[in-house]
């Protein structure tokens, strides 16, 4: 049952992603309050948006639609570390990061009318090398960190944060591709390995 492959987000990140697996989609962003709610935790949170991506984007988008929401958190402890209202919060962000360990977290949800919305949560753990102030105000001057989640782009300047990474390295950008590869193959929609 394969039909019109829908990405549910503004994400450029996720967009060179999804695009890695050769197939067609269109873009299109829905708007979901993507506010943790009370106690909730990192895995709960993200099943929660992505299904609410996954189900907004559905429903704006008709009924032939195949459609993939998406959220990523960094999780320090049970604390989410959304993207950072500022550079000093930023700042503050990653002096919580140096020489620990946290988790990212993807949930990944694939809307088909008529069927049961399909979550899955990919977890990487991530560890940071030891940063001096210098070193976290200077990436911090980049800008980059200002739209990420957890105030770091693993694939861009801040891969330099980062000593080691236990699971998949997409999850960390912010799609993990095994995952979308198996929901949408389970929809109908032939997802060739390149490997």
């Amino acid at each position: 049952m394969a039909g019109r492959l829908v990405l549910a987000s503004a994400s450029p990140r996720r967009k060179d992603l999804l695009g890695e697996l050769g197939l067609a989609f269109d873009v299109r962003p829905t708007d979901v309050d993507e506010t943790p709610r009370s106690g909730e935790t990192p895995e709960v949170l993200v099943t929660r948006l992505a299904r609410s991506k996954a189900d907004a984007g559905a429903r704006a988008a008709g009924p032939d639609a195949i459609v993939l929401g998406a959220d990523t958190v960094v999780a320090i402890d049970d604390d989410v570390l959304g993207k950072p209202a500022d550079a000093t919060d930023a700042a503050d962000m990653l002096r919580r990061l140096t020489r620990r360990s946290h988790r990212v977290l993807t949930g990944v949800a694939v809307a088909v009318a008529g069927r049961p919305i399909a979550v899955e949560v990919v977890t990487t753990h991530v560890a940071f090398r030891s940063l001096t102030p210098d070193e976290i105000d200077a990436y911090v001057a980049t800008g980059e960190p200002l739209d990420k989640a957890g105030a770091y782009g693993i694939q861009g300047h801040g891969g330099a944060l980062v000593a080691s990474i236990k699971g998949p390295y997409d999850n960390v950008v912010g799609l993990p591709l095994t995952c979308v590869r198996r929901l949408l193959t389970a929809t109908g929609i032939d997802v060739s390995d390149p490997d």
